[in-house]
């Protein structure tokens, strides 16, 4: 069996295998992701494997560096991908990526020991700057009108710049004359 069977057999099998679950996610056919973790956790983390053209005589391209990963320090990050790399040693020439998926989530712990925490403080404000200075005054951008324009909404509006009471309200004599009376309402 040449790579290209074994890559779309393994396809098939991987979306079998996955087939509703929300953690895994095919962005192509030769590159897969898994979400490890619980979403914002910090030590949740996004697996993301590429297949080659010679994958699976050759190792996947394991990747850490999607945008859910931003969380995790650049160490974690690259010892992460050595150690699933040495596992993935073990299964050349065989169909590995479920095989890497499952052992990431079995060994997430591990893998994450050193995933610090981040506390974040909210800053204090510097000695003689207010919090006034610190934030940005938004000016919100008026409508121009015409002098024509304003007189017009002006005719419409009472003095507070309200519309009268029952200004969109149906003249009911006006209606009832064009509408006529039948015999029947007599």
């Amino acid at each position: 069996m040449d790579n290209k069977e074994a890559q779309n057999e393994e396809r098939e099998v991987l979306q079998s295998i996955y087939e509703g679950d929300e953690n895994f996610k095919e962005l192509n056919p030769t590159t897969f992701q898994y979400r490890v973790g619980d979403i914002g956790h910090f030590k949740s983390f996004l697996l993301e494997i590429a297949w080659g053209d010679n994958y699976p005589t050759e190792l996947p391209n394991i990747n850490f560096d999607a945008f859910y990963n931003n969380h995790i320090c650049p160490k974690v990050k690259s010892n992460a991908v050595i150690k699933i790399n040495e596992e993935g040693e073990q299964w050349r020439e065989c169909a590995m990526t479920y095989t890497l998926f499952e052992w990431a989530k079995e060994n997430a712990e591990s893998l994450m020991v050193d995933q610090v925490e981040e506390v974040i403080q909210a800053r204090e404000p510097s000695a003689g700057v207010t919090d006034v200075q610190q934030t940005k005054k938004v000016k919100e951008k008026k409508e121009h009108l015409t002098k024509a324009q304003k007189r017009k909404m002006a005719d419409k509006t009472d003095f507070k710049g309200e519309r009268p009471r029952g200004w969109d309200w149906v003249d009911i004599v006006k209606h009832l004359s064009r509408t006529g009376r039948t015999n029947a309402d007599a």
